[in-house]
């Protein structure tokens, strides 16, 4: 089986914290934007600690001499000081790059399919079973076929044929023959729901247990965390369409931050509202735009990356 993953939190604070390090260093981050930054410092250790080491890799790269950098990029030659910003350009983010892929596990980075996120992809196999990739997603195929190892994010396959197909995962491996299957890896856990056929589920710490149909089997730590029913409609992803049916807010937006890229925040005032429609992920700017327009609430954009929802203030 696969080594467990990094969780998704220490992904989210690298990924700030490298975010953080570009804006800083952009030279257009205003006051406001430094004051935001200490406050995100402050909110928990982890992040602090996330800052620190950044600032420590930075320092690592850049170690050019800054007098040797500001007498070649005062000469005229134009090429040495295109070549000089970009060498600069790299001692800003490269600690950054570094950081992020160390918090994020290097089998992903290597993966023979991934996606970005935002991004869906659909592949016919050489078998003839009909892949889809989910948003910020990498997996392995085997060279033989009928078999793929998922490292991170959420895959569904319609296998095509009667021979076992295998999805290898941190916490267990599934089997089946002709069917549907939809897992997701996510953090510690990885869910493993059956539209049609059946199959076997092993855990990494269980005897092999039947998987059938309408079923969805939770795995964490090797071992079965929870078993209930499968709301086909989870699927609508494949489709480019993130569906709710009076869904409370809180548990909306965290599947829908899943396909933004940047930073989603909300209040904790907000997680009880109940959400119910069919939306586009092609455009979920739109999606914060809908919301705001049927519930009480308001979207404020410091950048398209960096978006906060507030209750909306009551006019007296």
């Amino acid at each position: 089986m696969l080594k467990r993953e990094v969780s998704d939190d220490t992904r989210r604070v690298a990924r700030s914290a490298a975010r953080w390090l570009a804006l800083i260093e952009s030279g257009e981050a205003s006051e406001r934007d430094h004051l935001a930054l200490q406050r995100w410092r402050d909110v928990h250790a982890s992040h602090e600690h996330a800052w620190q080491k950044i600032q420590a890799l930075r320092s690592r790269f850049g170690g050019l001499p800054p007098e040797l950098a500001m007498a070649s990029l005062d000469r005229p030659d134009q090429g040495r000081r295109r070549m000089l910003k970009g060498m600069l350009g790299f001692a800003t983010l490269a600690p950054a790059a570094w950081l992020v892929s160390r918090e994020l596990p290097i089998d992903a980075w290597r993966a023979d399919l991934a996606t970005g996120v935002g991004e869906q992809r659909r592949l016919t196999l050489a078998d003839g079973s009909v892949l889809d990739i989910n948003t910020d997603s990498a997996l392995n195929l085997d060279a033989g076929g009928r078999r793929l190892t998922l490292l991170r994010g959420e895959v569904s396959l319609r296998v095509a044929g009667s021979a076992p197909f295998i999805i290898d995962t941190a916490q267990g491996r599934a089997t089946l023959g002709a069917g549907e299957i939809c897992v997701h890896q996510h953090g510690d856990a990885c869910q493993f729901s059956l539209f049609s056929g059946a199959g076997q589920l092993q855990p990494d710490a269980y005897d092999t247990l039947a998987l059938q149909a309408g079923q969805r089997l939770t795995l964490r730590g090797g071992r079965v965390a929870s078993t209930q029913a499968f709301d086909v409609r989870q699927l609508g992803w494949r489709d480019g369409v993130l569906m709710a049916n009076d869904q409370p807010l809180g548990d909306f937006l965290r599947e829908l931050d899943r396909y933004r890229p940047g930073v989603l925040r909300w209040s904790p005032a907000l997680e009880g509202l109940r959400v119910t429609g069919s939306f586009r992920l092609a455009d979920t700017d739109q999606i914060l735009d809908l919301l705001a327009a049927s519930l009480p609430l308001d979207v404020h954009k410091r950048t398209r990356y960096w978006v906060t929802l507030v209750p909306r203030e009551k006019i007296a």
